[in-house]
């Protein structure tokens, strides 16, 4: 319900930082109405090959980004969002963030980046650490092997693995191969409660990130002794570098600061909410508030969030944490690592110039030419099955070392035949993760799709087919961005909690994708041949991935 105190024209703003650019839209509070959105590229964008400054060659897997750039949208997208709505800024009441995760930033104790610093310009350690920053790797084989040794409790709520993408892995790997970051770095932040730090002059933790990335369960971290015994340098991780009293989500972390409302324009001294990540965010805008409904938040990469009554230990899971969507269930997420990237990877490399010249001359994108092309085809008949794994396995196999295949070329395939088969893989995937829930006593009832690849209708019903679920799909265009908002009005006092904010503010189309009995027929045929691929090359069938991924990295060494 609606405090009766909050003018009928107020406004949240919600802020969604992305891999690539950040968005910003202003959502009026009463109903959810979109008024104006903008979006800022990140300058920097992904930093993946050479440190922006000084040129410095990067190792491969790495991928770092620039903080300042994370700022610049504050400054660019939220003021020319308010613009576009055509609203006064004293109408907004909050401001809601999201970031994607887990995305971690030293810093120093008054919340300055490393990287920031003259003496450590030239180190890659002092950047940003992207969410899909694959390089602790190592590091995160050897969290696993120490915590099965031990039997630590706190591993099955991870099911079973814990990512070279989160923060104990990627702390682990600052303190082994930059010993002077490490001492340097007074935290070791989210980027999500970073920006928030930024915009309130206060450090707060998000109990979201926490429990997901940070490996907090029941209260705890993982010991000193466990800690000491992956390195004694690092023992003291937690209490030095990462321990903070936690805040919930929806709650108010502060208030505007002056100097954050003159980068935004927005009036300072409105509510702050906490940080949050981008695809927790995006249930509540969704309405996918009850147990069974699946998100799937799907771009570069997708996430897979959930609610469920009861706590399951779902084998290859994120992580599970209470409420760490919806306040009252257990929230889950599992995701994959490469979903959009893998197609715009083959569209940039993989596919011939007559394409992306039919493409010009039709005014179509090459992946509009390639999704008609493969629309044609019917299940199967391109003779292809594809792996996932071009930027590695998340879920179920929490495993970055793995890489992707294409079996069964011939000289007569096409790259319609390849992209309709990258299409269906990572449809496979997401059938993997569901199936991993529903055996593990967490039922998955409908899929809820957000993200920009909505709009190939052909990829919608693949996953539909694939998976044998009805795919509702979000009212938005920019999911996360609205969940922040929501959460900025819950900070604000408009709604009690968010399930009030998302029943009036959310949006969803149910239903739009329904399976076509024979496709589910078919798929399920090919969806036996992925899985034994899947299991051969992901379970210890064969290595060669992994050994592959060490020749590679012995012959780049020896270039440099």
């Amino acid at each position: 319900m609606t405090d009766k105190t909050i003018h009928p024209d107020a406004c949240v703003v919600g802020v969604d930082f992305g891999t690539l650019s950040g968005r910003a839209v202003v959502v009026r509070v009463r109903d959810g109405a979109e008024l104006g959105t903008a979006v800022h590229d990140y300058s920097h964008g992904v930093v993946d090959r050479a440190l922006p400054v000084t040129g410095k060659a990067l190792p491969p897997e790495w991928a770092l980004q620039v903080p300042a750039d994370y700022v610049d949208v504050l400054r660019t997208a939220v003021p020319q969002a308010v613009e576009a709505a055509g609203i006064a800024p004293e109408h907004v009441i909050g401001i809601g963030t999201d970031f994607t995760a887990c995305t971690m930033v030293p810093v120093t104790a008054d919340g300055t980046p490393l990287c920031e610093l003259p003496e450590f310009a030239d180190n890659p350690h002092a950047y940003v650490k992207l969410w899909r920053h694959h390089a602790a790797q190592p590091q995160a084989d050897r969290i696993n092997d120490l915590a099965r040794d031990r039997k630590e409790p706190w591993l099955p709520r991870y099911g079973g693995l814990i990512s070279s993408e989160w923060e104990f892995a990627k702390g682990l790997q600052v303190l082994e191969e930059a010993p002077e970051v490490y001492a340097a770095m007074a935290r070791w932040v989210e980027a999500a409660d970073w920006i928030i730090w930024q915009l309130t002059g206060q450090y707060t933790r998000n109990a979201c990130t926490a429990g997901y990335k940070g490996i907090l369960q029941d209260g705890a971290y993982p010991s000193e002794e466990f800690l000491a015994e992956l390195n004694p340098a690092f023992a003291t991780f937690v209490a030095d570098k990462l321990d903070h009293p936690l805040s919930a989500l929806g709650d108010r972390a502060g208030s505007l600061s002056a100097e954050a409302a003159e980068w935004t324009g927005l009036p300072q001294g409105i509510a702050v909410a906490v940080g949050n990540v981008d695809a927790h965010v995006t249930a509540p805008a969704a309405q996918a508030v009850e147990p069974g409904q699946m998100v799937a938040i799907m771009g570069t990469s997708t996430c897979h969030v959930m609610s469920g009554e009861a706590l399951r230990e779902v084998p290859g899971m994120c992580g599970v944490v209470d409420g760490g969507i919806i306040p009252g269930l257990w929230g889950y997420e599992a995701g994959q690592s490469g979903v959009g990237d893998i197609f715009g990877w083959f569209v940039k490399n993989q596919v011939p110039p007559a394409y992306h010249d039919e493409a010009r001359e039709r005014g179509l994108t090459v992946h509009e030419v390639l999704t008609e092309r493969a629309a044609k085809q019917a299940v199967g008949e391109h003779g292809l099955i594809a792996l996932d794994w071009h930027s590695g396995n998340r879920s179920v196999l929490v495993d970055h070392e793995l890489s992707g295949v294409v079996l069964g070329q011939t000289l007569a395939t096409k790259a319609e035949d390849v992209y309709r088969a990258l299409l269906e893989a990572t449809a496979f995937g997401t059938r993997v993760i569901v199936d991993g829930f529903t055996d593990a006593g967490v039922p998955v009832t409908e899929l809820v799709i957000a993200g920009g690849l909505i709009k190939n209708r052909l990829l919608m019903q693949i996953y539909s087919d694939v998976t044998d679920l009805p795919l509702s799909v979000i009212g938005s265009e920019q999911g996360p961005a609205l969940g922040s908002a929501m959460h900025a009005a819950v900070a604000a006092g408009a709604y009690e909690d968010i399930r009030g904010a998302a029943a009036a503010m959310g949006s969803v189309q149910r239903h739009v994708f329904t399976p076509i009995p024979e496709n589910v027929d078919a798929y399920e045929r090919l969806f036996l041949e992925y899985q034994e691929l899947h299991d051969h090359f992901g379970r210890g069938g064969n290595d060669v991935m992994r050994r592959l991924r060490r020749f590679r990295r012995e012959a780049l060494e020896g270039k440099n």
